[in-house]
């Protein structure tokens, strides 16, 4: 599922191809999780944003002689991806697209169909309960040390599963929770940890997200930017991905379990419980 520095490069490559651009007729896939995306049709776009792994494309419309302000939200899923095409797609798997004003084309495909279009007033999120409820941006200056172990203290499951929830902090999934807890030498399957080391621990998520944008993402098998391009942090991954071969740091053999539904990568040596 492309995660935070994988949604924030499509945002970031996407931002100069549709803003100020008009959405002209929209056309969805026939399911109530992407037939919103054909209310956009008319808008304009005036931001392109992002929470978490959700982008979140600012538009207007002038309605009744009045501007409508709206929000065009998109989750990619689990293989969703993004691009700005000159022509049409002969393609089963686009489930939106919207004809821009430039002649060119907006495309959201995603296989898996694990995706979701939704079009809502701004901040309204109720229809989307994740999003809605969602913790603090990772490189959010209020988000501290000390607010971060207070929210990490606050329930008693295991840390792996605190990371995952998007309640504790934004955007992460399975890669960078692994790849942070290596770093920070936590163990995943911890309920509790001290101040100093979820100070360390939001250090090295903050890290470790960073070089993820700068690589332009992940990818492991269907994350695409919208040029089509794959990302380059895949060359990057410490931990994720690499059980049974040697710990980077102590050379021993990294583990591999499942903790909370999530296949879960950790060196038993550097973190130790």
């Amino acid at each position: 599922m492309p995660e935070l520095p994988e949604v924030e490069s499509i945002r970031r490559q996407l931002e100069p191809l549709i803003l100020g651009k008009t959405l002209l007729n929209g056309h969805s896939f026939p399911s109530y999780k992407f037939k919103q995306g054909e209310l956009a049709s008319g808008c304009r776009v005036k931001a392109v944003n992002r929470r978490g792994k959700y982008l979140i494309i600012a538009v207007e419309k002038q309605q009744s002689g009045r501007k409508m302000l709206k929000e065009l939200i998109i989750h990619l899923g689990m293989a969703g991806s993004i691009a700005v095409t000159k022509e049409k797609l002969e393609d089963p798997y686009v489930r939106a697209e919207w004809e821009l004003n430039n002649g060119l084309i907006l495309i959201f495909r995603d296989v898996r169909r694990f995706g979701r279009i939704a079009f809502v007033d701004p901040g309204n999120y109720r229809s989307l309960p994740t999003l809605n409820n969602i913790g603090p941006e990772p490189f959010d200056p209020d988000l501290t040390a000390d607010s971060f172990y207070k929210s990490l203290s606050s329930s008693k499951s295991q840390l792996k599963t605190k990371l995952l929830s998007q309640k504790v902090v934004a955007g992460l999934g399975n890669i960078y929770v692994d790849e942070s807890l290596w770093r920070a030498k936590v163990n995943p399957t911890v309920r509790r940890i001290g101040r100093k080391r979820s100070e360390i621990l939001l250090l090295s998520i903050r890290k470790v997200l960073s070089e993820a944008i700068s690589n332009g993402g992940t990818t492991l098998r269907d994350y695409r930017t919208p040029d089509g391009l794959t990302g380059e942090n895949q060359h990057n991954l410490d931990c994720y991905g690499r059980q049974g071969k040697p710990c980077r740091i102590c050379s021993s053999t990294l583990k591999n379990r499942v903790i909370g539904q999530r296949s879960t990568t950790w060196c038993p040596q550097c973190q130790i419980r």
